[in-house]
């Protein structure tokens, strides 16, 4: 599976997903798909208008138009997957720094590592993205009809689609997220790419993140970390 280039896509969409005039008022939004519950009107983010918009139609429908308006501004801080592991590299290093325990060495990000490996990291941080979008509880089934279409526009490779295609049908489990996690580092990308999809200010995200940082052991000094180097991605953004 080419986990690594539908992830990265997803990840630089953000320009898209924040100047398009879809995101509009919740309940207002018609699309060429149908009415969206949520108020996302995707007229031209599902037109098939360029890579791009494509992406960020498959984002938005993953966030959720209400989640996609308020906090959408993370997904242009972060960028692509090679920025959101610099961010990752940044928190880890910083945290690594203030360990009174010696050194562990330089910090194997998903923005430093071979192709192979890279791509392991890239599924763990798609899975950490898709099962923190289900968070607030707004993918039904006609939502996760929406994603499957606007996925396979964005990439032909059917083990993927149906990979993603389960992830979403599953029960939202911080416990069984937190498994994929096989170094400190990647556990570190999964929550920063959770914090991507999240509206902290509410109760049942912000509750899914402390849990899966919990599933995940991060360290208290390294959540901080993760969550600081994020807000000042999220400051750097142009209002």
């Amino acid at each position: 599976m080419n986990t690594r280039g539908l992830l990265d896509q997803l990840l630089k969409s953000g320009q898209e997903l924040m100047q398009n005039k879809g995101l509009t008022q919740q309940g207002g939004g018609q699309s060429s798909q149908g009415s969206n519950k949520g108020g996302l009107d995707l007229g031209s983010l599902l037109s098939g208008a360029g890579g791009g918009a494509l992406a960020a139609g498959a984002l938005g429908l993953l966030m959720g138009s209400k989640k996609a308006r308020k906090v959408g501004g993370k997904v242009v801080a972060y960028g692509g997957l090679a920025a959101l592991g610099v961010l990752a590299y940044k928190a880890y290093g910083n945290w690594q720094q203030k360990q009174a325990s010696a050194p562990r060495g330089e910090p194997q990000t998903v923005d430093r590592l071979p192709p192979a490996q890279a791509e392991q990291h890239s599924h763990a941080i798609l899975r950490a993205i898709v099962a923190a979008a289900k968070a607030d509880g707004h993918i039904d089934d006609r939502e996760r009809q929406l994603i499957d279409g606007e996925i396979a526009k964005l990439t032909g490779d059917v083990e993927l689609q149906g990979w993603l295609d389960r992830e979403l049908a599953k029960p939202l489990d911080p416990a069984e997220v937190a498994r994929a996690a096989t170094s400190e580092e990647m556990a570190a990308e999964m929550y920063l790419a959770s914090l991507l999809m999240v509206d902290e200010t509410n109760f049942m995200e912000r509750a899914y993140l402390d849990e899966l940082a919990r599933q995940l052991s991060l360290d208290a000094g390294l959540k901080v970390e993760l969550e600081a180097q994020a807000q000042k991605a999220l400051e750097a953004v142009p209002a």
